[in-house]
């Protein structure tokens, strides 16, 4: 089985759609980062909501 794609805070968004962090950068917990994000093709990942740390973000 294929893993999910990971996107990590600061790369471009392949497509268009909608997003949920997967985990933190740093390997702390994600857990209260629930929130879908919209991004378009292009932008850009931001950090995570809840703890504004780099974070690897997944389709959702």
């Amino acid at each position: 089985m294929a893993d999910q794609n990971k996107f990590k805070t600061g790369e471009k968004a392949p497509e268009s759609g909608k997003y949920k962090v997967s985990t933190l950068v740093s390997g702390g917990p994600a857990s209260q980062d629930n929130t879908e994000i919209k991004l378009d093709k292009g932008d850009q990942f931001p950090p995570s909501p809840s703890k504004n740390e780099a974070a690897y973000w997944v389709k959702a």
